[in-house]
């Protein structure tokens, strides 16, 4: 008889004993956790409390991809990445992405389909990033945010294929990103797709 998950894993799982806050930033949340070990000492977990985050893999007509270049602070350089955003409180993923990529790139989708989830940074932040695929994309105006700097561009999925070998992309969602269009475009892992709101900006898209 298979045993269920929770007792599988019961020789792994850590149990919360008690969390501090150590800092509530303008974007950054982050506590720290006493947990009891499986051998049933304690220790301490210091990590980000993260609200989840969109990215989208949009697809032109003419087979190619909306790509951004933007300078990223902590690494101290411009990045080339898919288009991403933060979870707003609570909005639902496809808004988000949606409102994401219109304000980012200009770009609107008549089709979108989710794909997947990826947890970058499992040792240290507990953020999901959820991601969408868009097609039948029509451009108008972007609608940056104050602050916000970015390029947008295209490429062929195998100019990005290159760039990540060749490791000028090392963003890791990007990285993914890649990973889900290839197995995509090659028909190996297929997608559900479906029509979206006409306008991105109406809260009545997020259903």
């Amino acid at each position: 008889m298979s045993q269920a998950p929770a007792a599988v894993d019961a020789h792994l799982r850590e149990n919360l004993v008690s969390r501090a806050e150590l800092l509530q930033g303008h974007f950054l949340h982050v506590v720290r956790d006493t947990v009891r070990l499986p051998s049933g000492r304690e220790a301490t977990r210091e990590f980000v409390l993260h609200p989840g985050a969109v990215m989208v893999i949009a697809l032109l007509d003419d087979g190619q991809v909306v790509l951004e270049r933007q300078y990223r602070h902590p690494m101290e350089q411009v990045m080339l990445e898919f288009p991403a955003g933060k979870l707003d409180a609570g909005e639902a993923s496809l808004l988000c992405a949606q409102r994401e990529l219109l304000e980012e790139t200009g770009y609107t989708a008549r089709e979108w389909a989710f794909a997947g989830r990826l947890a970058p940074t499992i040792a240290y932040s507990n953020e999901i990033i959820d991601i969408w695929f868009a097609r039948g994309l029509s451009l108008g105006e972007r609608h940056l945010d104050e602050g916000e700097f970015l390029d947008v561009l295209t490429a062929t999925p195998a100019a990005l294929q290159a760039l990540c070998r060749s490791g000028e992309v090392i963003d890791c969602k990007t990285l993914v990103g890649a990973l889900w269009l290839q197995n995509v475009l090659r028909g190996d892992w297929v997608l559900d797709w479906g029509h979206a709101c006409a306008d991105p900006m109406n809260a009545a898209c997020a259903g």
